[in-house]
């Protein structure tokens, strides 16, 4: 079949967005230890850098699906790509941890726009079912491509110059994007969609309060009372989300979508598998950057062998997804992925030696590779044609929303493992050191207040006292804050590892036999419309 007009233009454009959509995401991965030392940040106000960017983005991906799909994709494109100069430009003048968190959440919110919108418009205009395969796992690569070209490029910046170049450098790819949809061809599915402000509303703030209560609660406690409320009113939100979309007439999210088995197994299997990788993603960043304090061009380097096998790979798995059944494509990739997960979590923090991350970021990146273009593939190959802008959200949404959980989740999990180690052996370590008043209850008031990524963080001043700095830092209380950083990680490892684990056996188990077809309701409603 002829490629319709403007096919090779629109593909090329959707490919670069998704392409920047994934640079301006990734960017801090290799500048964790970069961010910390230049803000001076606890461990929860590290992570709220990636979070800033990946809740608004998970948060409004379903409705800028539906605005393209009512009012057109090539302009809300334009658009992502204008949010995405905006944010950037934010953060690449921030002069606070507060100003760069900002620049994220605009930033975010033009990753909302570009994930969902630049897959659509792919999927929209493919002539066939097997170029539609092939055109989303070239995006599936460039989504990957962007993913390792960001922290490469954020750690060369950091490496020789100043990390703000780096946003400079996103900024200019934005206008680049901007400029090549001008050339594609728009597309819409306006016959059937509206805009569900009230499922809307519940979805985002749902959302935002178990994200802000996961990320908060790792240092404030997940015991206080506004943590746990915040907890409770996003369960609450998501139920009448629920509620919403099984009584309106036109849904942000049709939930009949997910009668269909395979659709299920591979949504949930997209939420856990996608929450193990960025979890591994983050904690290799932690341990290297803000731990160890490594070069962030090292982390870089790193990130483009997890990355660069889903670009090389792209041929392989685009035949894979058509000529071999997802359930061993997915079990295949969500078991390498927790290999390299078990693998990191022996490692030993007192071993500064960057290399040996090599080979399971390897074996990381080839899973990874076998599981981002299938389940984008196997989701969008399960619903009606007409359902293309939202299956594709749907897709994002899902892929997104674990990539979101995954540093909030882990990095709460060592945050408060590292910390509570390290209340545990205060006392003692600074008995050692020798340190005496007021300079013992100073660095005491530093370790409770700002944990173990603070004290990690402080210059080491041996044999501490009166005279030698302001706030003397003794080597006994650095190397437990240390020390209880490396543990804590080598657990978020293993979890992280344990879940990569649960996503292989869930699809082996369940996307066994035929898969069973969409809700016949919703196949009559796409057929009237």
């Amino acid at each position: 079949m002829t490629p319709r007009p403007g096919y090779a233009a629109t593909v090329v454009a959707g490919c670069f967005a998704v392409f920047l959509a994934q640079v301006a995401y990734s960017l801090p991965g290799a500048l964790n230890g970069t961010f910390q030392q230049e803000f001076q940040t606890t461990g929860s106000q590290l992570t709220w850098i990636t979070a800033a960017f990946a809740i608004p983005m998970v948060v409004f991906e379903l409705t800028t699906g539906v605005i393209g799909d009512l009012f057109g994709r090539k302009r809300l494109l334009q658009a992502g790509a204008a949010l995405t100069v905006a944010g950037s430009l934010i953060c690449c003048l921030a002069g606070t941890v507060q100003v760069l968190w900002a620049g994220q959440v605009v930033a975010g919110l033009g990753a909302a726009i570009l994930y969902p919108i630049s897959l659509a418009m792919i999927a929209a205009l493919a002539p066939t079912t097997e170029a539609r395969a092939r055109a989303i796992a070239l995006w599936a690569g460039f989504l990957s491509i962007g993913a390792a070209v960001s922290p490469l490029l954020g750690g060369a910046f950091a490496t020789g110059g100043s990390w703000r170049g780096a946003y400079a450098v996103v900024i200019a790819a934005a206008i680049v994007s901007f400029l090549l949809t001008f050339r594609a061809t728009d597309s819409s599915a306006p016959v059937g969609r509206k805009l569900d402000i009230p499922g809307q509303a519940t979805l985002a703030l749902g959302l935002i309060a178990i994200l802000f209560a996961a990320t908060q609660g790792s240092e404030a406690g997940f015991g206080r009372p506004e943590i746990m409320a915040a907890f409770a009113a996003g369960v609450v939100l998501l139920i009448a989300f629920v509620i919403i979309e099984t009584r309106t007439a036109v849904p942000l999210l049709h939930l009949r979508l997910f009668t269909n088995r395979a659709y299920a197994i591979v949504a949930v299997a997209t939420v856990v598998g996608m929450f193990a990788f960025l979890a591994i993603c983050y904690s290799m960043s932690i341990w290297l950057g803000a731990v160890q304090h490594q070069s962030a061009l090292k982390i870089g380097v790193l990130f483009v062998f997890i990355q660069g096998p889903a670009f090389a790979l792209v041929p392989v798995v685009s035949r894979l997804i058509r000529t071999v059944p997802a359930r061993w494509v997915l079990t295949g990739g969500f078991a390498l992925m927790a290999v390299a997960g078990v693998w990191c979590s022996t490692f030993d923090i007192a071993d500064l030696s960057w290399t040996r991350f090599i080979a399971p970021m390897l074996i990381f990146g080839c899973g990874f590779a076998l599981t981002v273009g299938s389940i984008t593939a196997v989701a969008i190959t399960t619903v009606p044609v007409r359902l293309a802008g939202m299956a594709s959200a749907t897709t994002n949404l899902l892929r997104d929303f674990g990539f979101a959980l995954g540093p909030v989740l882990i990095g709460a999990l060592a945050i408060n493992r590292a910390n509570d180690a390290m209340l545990d052996g205060l006392g003692p370590a600074i008995g050692a050191s020798g340190l005496q008043e007021p300079y013992s209850q100073i660095a005491g008031g530093i370790a409770h207040e700002g944990g173990a990524m603070a004290i990690n963080s402080m210059p080491v001043v041996p044999g501490a006292g009166p005279g030698l700095a302001p706030v003397p830092m003794p080597q006994q209380l650095h190397q437990l804050a240390f020390e209880s950083l490396g543990s804590a990680y080598n657990t978020a490892f293993l979890v992280a590892g344990i879940c990569a684990a649960a996503a292989a056996v869930l699809t082996l188990v369940g996307l066994t036999g035929r898969p069973t077809p969409v809700s016949p309701s919703l196949e009559v409603q796409e057929a009237v419309r």
